[in-house]
C-alpha cells in the first residue's frame, strides 16, 4: 500500500486466490452482499468473482466516494473501472463520532482493525448506515455495461480482501482517512472529558481505591439483558465455493469439520443456557485421541471414521468400538473402554463397600477381578470401575468385550444393564470381595 495524498490509499495488485473466500470478516461479507444484493444479473458476479481470483485486478486506488482499478479480460483488454460510494454528510459523521468516542472499546477496536457489530447497530440506529446495502455500490465501467459487469464485479471482490486487513477502508470510503478519523476522535475525547478539580478527594495521592472505583462504576450499570433463546437446530454452515480446484485443500474434510464444529457449539450453548450451569465443573480439554473419536461420532461416511481411526493408530473395529463408548459416556465412557488402570488400596476399600451394599439382601454372583475390571465367568458379562467412580457395564460378543450401556452408580445395576447371565453362569452363596 502506498499513500500520498491523505484522502486517497493505492493499494498494490493482489496475488491470484484460487479457491479462496474473498470476505473472511463479517463486515467484509457484508460487502459482497450489498454487491450481489445490488447486481441484476448474478451470472456477472460470479463472473467478477472468477476474475478477481484469476489475478486479473490490478492497482486499487480509494479515495472518499470511490474506487478505481484496472481490469484485465483474457485477452489482455485493460478497462478502467470505478465503483463509488455514497460519502458521508458532516451531520452523519458528527453523529459516529460521536458514538465511536462515547465507548472507548470502540476505539480499541478500530485500532486492532475490527469492526464490532455494536458499532455498526448502534451507527444504523442514530441513522448512519456504515456499511453499504442495497444499492449503494454504484458500478462505472467503460466496456459498456450500465449494470455491475464482470469487472466491476471483480473489483468489489478484490476490494472484500481489503477490507478484511484494513476497515478503514471503508471509512475512507464514506469520507474520511484514517488520519483525520483519529484527530476528531482525540478532539472529541478532550472535549468531553471532565475538568479535574485540584480540591477534589484524591486529587493529592493521584486517584481514588481501584475497588471504590468499580463499585462506583457497577452501580450505574442496567441488569444485564435476558438470555436469547436457543436456537431449534445448529447452524448450516455455507458450503464451500469450489469453482477453482482448490490447492491442497480437502473439501469434504473441511465442510465435515465446519458441521460438526457448528453441532459442538449448539451443545456447549444448549449446556451453557441451561439451568445450573454455573455450578458445574468444567470438563477437561479432549486430547487429540479423544477428540478424533467425538469427531467420528458425527460422522456419517465411513471414509471419515477409517481417516480417523488412522489418524490416532486405531483400527476400523476399534474406532467403532471407542464411537459406541463416547455414546454412552463421552470422554468417560471411552476412558472404561481404553484405560486398563489398576485401583489403589483406597479406592478398592470404597469398591468392596459398594459390594456389600449393593448384594446386601440377595444372593451375590461370583466375579473375577483384573486390575478395574469384574468378570462373571461363563455369563458374557462385565463391570468395569472408572477413574470418576462410576460402574460400566460391558457385555463380550464375537470376542470381544462391548460396552452396553450407560454407567450406573452401583455395581449391581451395571451387572444387570450388561444384560441376563448365560446359561451355565456361576453362582454361589455369600458376598466375595471384589
Amino acid at each position: 500500500m502506498t499513500t500520498g495524498d491523505p484522502y486517497e490509499k493505492t493499494f498494490a495488485a493482489l496475488p491470484p486466490a484460487p479457491g479462496r473466500g474473498f470476505a473472511r470478516t463479517w463486515w467484509g461479507q457484508a460487502w459482497l452482499r450489498a454487491l450481489e444484493d445490488s447486481a441484476l444479473d448474478g451470472e456477472q458476479v460470479r463472473q467478477g468473482r472468477r476474475v478477481a481470483r484469476s489475478g486479473a485486478v490490478g492497482t486499487v486506488s480509494v479515495r472518499p466516494g470511490g474506487l478505481t482499478a484496472v481490469v484485465r479480460d483474457r485477452d489482455g483488454t485493460a478497462h478502467r473501472t470505478d465503483v463509488l460510494v455514497q460519502e458521508f454528510s458532516q451531520a452523519e459523521w458528527d453523529r459516529l463520532l460521536g458514538l465511536v468516542a462515547a465507548e472507548s472499546g470502540y476505539i480499541a477496536a478500530l485500532l486492532d482493525r475490527e469492526v464490532p457489530p455494536e458499532l455498526a447497530e448502534d451507527a444504523a440506529a442514530a441513522g448512519v448506515e456504515l456499511l453499504p446495502g442495497i444499492g449503494d455500490l454504484d458500478p462505472r465501467c467503460d466496456c459498456g455495461e450500465w449494470d455491475h459487469c464482470p469487472h466491476t464485479a471483480a473489483l468489489c471482490h478484490q476490494v472484500a480482501r481489503l477490507l478484511d486487513q484494513d476497515p478503514f477502508v471503508l471509512l475512507l470510503l464514506r469520507g474520511r482517512g484514517e488520519r483525520q478519523l483519529l484527530d476528531g476522535l482525540e478532539e472529541r475525547s478532550a472535549a468531553n472529558a471532565p475538568a479535574q478539580d485540584p480540591d477534589a478527594d484524591g486529587a493529592a495521592d493521584g486517584g481514588f481505591p481501584a475497588d471504590l472505583a468499580y463499585g462506583a462504576a457497577r452501580a450505574g450499570l442496567p441488569p444485564l439483558p435476558p438470555l436469547p433463546d436457543l436456537p431449534r437446530a445448529p447452524g448450516q454452515p455455507p458450503a464451500l465455493d469450489t469453482e477453482a480446484e482448490p490447492d491442497g485443500l480437502d473439501v469434504d474434510a473441511v465442510e465435515f469439520l465446519a458441521r460438526a464444529a457448528a453441532a459442538e457449539a449448539f451443545r456447549l450453548l444448549a449446556e451453557a443456557v441451561a439451568p445450573g450451569h454455573a455450578d458445574r465443573a468444567v470438563p477437561a480439554p479432549l486430547t487429540e485421541a479423544q477428540d478424533a473419536v467425538r469427531l467420528a461420532r458425527e460422522a456419517d461416511d465411513v471414509r471419515v471414521r477409517s481417516r480417523l481411526a488412522a489418524a490416532t493408530g486405531r483400527s476400523r473395529a476399534d474406532m467403532e468400538l471407542a464411537v459406541l463408548a463416547w455414546g454412552f459416556g463421552a470422554a468417560p465412557g471411552l476412558a472404561a473402554l481404553e484405560d486398563d488402570w489398576t485401583p489403589d488400596r483406597t479406592t478398592l476399600a470404597r469398591a468392596r463397600t459398594a459390594w456389600a451394599a449393593a448384594w446386601a439382601d440377595e444372593e451375590a454372583p461370583v466375579l473375577r477381578r483384573v486390575r478395574a475390571r469384574w468378570t462373571q465367568p461363563g455369563t458374557g458379562r462385565q463391570v468395569r470401575l472408572g477413574r470418576e467412580g462410576r460402574w460400566w457395564p460391558y457385555r463380550r460378543e464375537a470376542g470381544r468385550w462391548i460396552p452396553s450401556g450407560p454407567p450406573a452408580p452401583d455395581p449391581a445395576s451395571a451387572l444387570a444393564a450388561a444384560g441376563p447371565a448365560d446359561r451355565g453362569g456361576e453362582r454361589r452363596r455369600g458376598k466375595p470381595l471384589p
